[in-house]
């Protein structure tokens, strides 16, 4: 035996041994007395990547897709599973979706991936928790309060409405998706900066925010060439644009040169808040991301939905023809508030686009505490997934979810209506919920109400090719909603 051996097993080394072989034990003890964690079935994937790939698989927006089908026939509607790096329990449970939502701050808080704020920028409002998050939206819902909606936004909703409808020529193909982002990018450039649509720099800003919209929705890959990277340049571009009209803005407010016509986001903010220069580009930025694309895909949905449900159009031209008639009796012109509350089928119609369509299909929360729900342990920290769509699309809540059926929204229980429309409303969350409930919920709204309205009066239209709306999980067509549309009077 070499003397090594011997040294090894002298009685000194093992005394040296002994603190390790001490640090050891504790750590088995406390891996044996630490209660053991009921966790949701399911698959964790591959390392790191996790099952992100296949969650992320385009499929059809009516649908929850194969991906989550299959999870949720073999696992249930709670599950786990690792996604965007990170372990994640996926909700496709409307019980736990409302406590997730209702828990917003105090068991949960928004969990963006850090792609997201890289390109949002960090004071965006998507990302934004705790107090700053609820100055931001304290100062969102001021401007898109109920009176400015009704004295206001109506006004300009109309009147953008007007200016997309009237540029539309007879028996020629276009693409609706493109006509609907026209629309509400233009509106709400008007809003926030009061840009006029057509003006130079109100098209050289759509064309930057063409671009950004490509990388905010694309695979966060900073390398060369990508729709990323590019979205990254357009965006210092953009954000140069808006802090020059914020310096000119200043200026006017400073020197009492300001226009009557300056009665938007930026001159309120200026104004009212103390946010830094960088708070209130990353706000403005956001805004013209949350008001310009979710409302856009909801207007296209419905253009798409509505020729194949025929019935739904003539309760449709029905009602906006009984609507125009009454104002070009009473010689009224404008759309008021009253005409757009006697929109109720028109209104059970949004909805239904809202939830076939569910342009927002699921929220990124994660856990701020270990919870318990139904059972089931959610740990800390675990990123907290609720699928909204699959609560909307879920048989056991919505008669034939697939079908597309404004009267399930009526009060007096329509043909297909919902068991109760109380339950129904309660599990249908197209906007979110709790704390973070859209602050333009009610603007976007009002922008398809009035698109439709005068759609309906204006024209007939058609599918000019087969296209459907997928989900990316961002909505999208993938031929732009190519329609022909003929021109008709119904008043």
């Amino acid at each position: 035996m070499s003397d090594s051996h011997l040294t090894f097993y002298s009685p000194s080394s093992i005394l040296a041994l002994l603190p390790i072989f001490f640090v050891f034990f504790i750590l088995i003890k406390r891996k044996q007395t630490k209660p053991r964690l009921n966790l949701p079935p399911g698959n964790m994937g591959w390392p790191f990547l996790g099952e992100t790939i296949g969650y992320l698989k385009p499929y059809s927006a009516t649908t929850i897709g194969e991906f989550m089908e299959q999870h949720i026939a073999r696992y249930g509607t709670i599950y786990k599973s690792k996604l965007f790096g990170e372990p994640a329990i996926v909700s496709a449970d409307a019980g736990l979706n409302r406590f997730i939502l209702q828990n917003e701050g105090k068991l949960f808080e928004c969990s963006y991936p850090r792609s997201i704020g890289g390109i949002l920028g960090k004071w965006s409002m998507l990302v934004l928790v705790g107090d700053m998050h609820r100055d931001m939206r304290v100062i969102s819902l001021n401007f898109l309060s109920h009176a400015r909606l009704r004295t206001h936004l109506l006004k300009e909703v109309e009147k953008h409405t007007l200016l997309v409808l009237n540029s539309w020529n007879q028996n020629c193909t276009f693409s609706a998706q493109d006509e609907a982002k026209k629309f509400t990018f233009n509106l709400m450039a008007k809003h926030i900066m009061s840009m006029d649509p057509g003006e130079i720099e109100t098209e050289q800003l759509k064309k930057e925010y063409v671009t950004f919209m490509k990388g905010v929705v694309s695979a966060p890959l900073n390398l060369p060439g990508t729709a990323y990277r590019k979205a990254l340049k357009s965006r210092s571009t953009i954000l140069k644009f808006i802090e020059g009209k914020m310096e000119e803005r200043v200026k006017r407010i400073q020197e009492g040169n300001e226009s009557l016509e300056e009665d938007d986001l930026l001159n309120w903010v200026l104004k009212h808040s103390n946010l830094s220069t960088e708070q209130i580009l990353d706000l403005i930025l956001s805004l013209l991301f949350a008001g310009h694309e979710t409302s856009s895909v909801a207007i296209a949905l419905a253009i798409y939905f509505l020729p194949g449900c025929p019935q739904a159009m003539q309760q449709l031209r029905e009602e906006h023809s009984e609507i125009a008639r009454a104002k070009k009796q009473a010689g009224e012109v404008e759309l008021t508030w009253d005409d757009y509350k006697r929109m109720e089928f028109t209104h059970c119609v949004v909805n239904e686009t809202l939830r076939l369509g569910n342009v927002v299909r699921f929220l990124h929360r994660k856990a701020l505490k270990d919870v318990n729900y139904k059972g089931y342990d959610i740990p800390c920290g675990w990123k907290v997934l609720p699928v909204i769509a699959a609560v909307h699309l879920d048989p056991s809540l919505f008669d034939q979810p697939q079908q597309f059926n404004p009267w399930r929204w009526q009060n007096n229980g329509g043909r297909g209506s919902c068991p109760s429309k109380s339950a129904a409303n309660s599990n249908f969350l197209p906007f979110g919920g709790g704390l973070r409930l859209c602050a333009g919920s009610e603007l976007a709204k009002l922008e398809m109400a009035v698109f439709i309205h005068y759609l309906i009066l204006n024209y007939h239209w058609e599918l000019a090719e087969t296209d459907q709306a997928f989900a990316y999980p961002f909505v999208d067509f993938p031929k732009g909603l190519p329609i022909r549309v003929q021109a008709h009077s119904l008043i």
